[in-house]
């Protein structure tokens, strides 16, 4: 049976309103037991063991999904399938560890059997489940209980709805810890150093940064607006560093400064000193800190260039606004 572009639109709309139900069910049950798991993590990840997760069917996949998550935000966590687990997977568990076991209707023989198991070894246990008076639930440690009032699928036989919120609350599991254990974008670039992600949160000022004849430097003292704007042109910039004679940034000549000093400087305004008109004390930049810190820089104070300097406050480069799209900072 061919379904029309309408039904298959509605019905399409109708799985995502019944998935959506099941996460606000979800979030409307949660309690205490959510906290005591939370607090259960930080406490295995500050004395220095990890997270087993495990799960059969979907939620193995879940499981799998939820480790990987857990371990990009710095929590160690491995996934264990329960079967191998009895054939000597095991071995991976130590004492102190805290095993994640989900089950949507908490009577999985497999998680079942892991439940004494994990005990014998040493390990705390959460059972994240959609029945919280599941025999799961009531041997676990700790319980995270979602809500799925109905699955999306029409014969109301393939996981949908539940799996959806298992993820989600698992998800929320971890996202809180990332918060509450303080985790900054350098941390998270550490357990990302590969690709776009990686790229862009590991990147430093002076990867980023215009060097050589693409940094115009001149001395204050002497210098007249036309040799700042030859040389602002010759970079292709659209500012020019000022420097004392120890080579130390003492302002920045902009086109918007170059614009002001025609309207305000007279018929010579070219030959005057570019010192009338420079920016003292600008907005700048250590060549060493990530260059977001850069981008924060641009959006905060609404400019369009921005000299890097070094530890001695001498300029080192040239970041132009324009120049981050391209660097995929933005």
């Amino acid at each position: 049976m061919s379904l029309d572009s309408a039904t298959i639109l509605a019905k399409a709309r109708n799985c995502l309103a019944i998935e959506r139900e099941a996460i606000d069910a979800t979030a409307a049950v949660l309690n205490e037991d959510f906290v005591a798991a939370v607090r259960a993590v930080e406490t295995t990840v500050a004395s220095g063991h990890k997270l087993i997760i495990s799960g059969v069917g979907k939620n193995a996949h879940i499981s799998q999904k939820l480790a990987g998550t857990f371990n990009s935000t710095g929590v160690p966590a491995c996934f264990l399938d329960p079967t191998q687990a009895l054939h000597g997977d095991l071995g991976l568990c130590a004492p102190g560890d805290l095993a994640l076991l989900l089950s949507n209707g908490g009577a999985s023989e497999e998680m079942l059997r892991l439940l004494p198991l994990f005990e014998k070894f040493g390990l705390k246990t959460v059972a994240l489940t959609g029945a919280g008076d599941s025999e799961l639930a009531r041997g676990a440690d700790y319980r995270l209980v979602y809500r799925a009032p109905r699955e999306a699928c029409p014969l109301a036989l393939a996981p949908t709805a539940s799996t959806t919120a298992a993820l989600a609350l698992g998800d929320a599991l971890a996202m809180v810890l990332l918060e509450s254990r303080g985790l900054t974008r350098e941390d998270f670039a550490k357990y990302h150093p590969a690709g776009t992600l990686g790229m862009t949160l590991l990147l430093r000022v002076k990867d980023i940064m215009r060097t050589g004849e693409g940094c115009p430097v001149l001395t204050e003292a002497g210098t007249t607006v036309q040799e700042a704007i030859f040389a602002m042109t010759r970079a292709k910039a659209g500012a020019v560093a000022l420097v004392d004679a120890a080579g130390v940034m003492t302002g920045i000549f902009t086109d918007g400064d170059f614009r002001r000093s025609a309207l305000n400087g007279g018929a010579d305004f070219l030959q005057k000193p570019v010192a009338q008109f420079m920016t003292r004390n600008p907005r700048s930049v250590p060549v060493h800190v990530l260059a977001v810190e850069a981008l924060k820089i641009f959006q905060q104070f609404k400019i369009s260039d921005l000299i890097a300097l070094d530890t001695q406050g001498r300029p080192a480069g040239y970041i132009d606004v324009q120049d981050l799209p391209k660097l995929k900072i933005l």
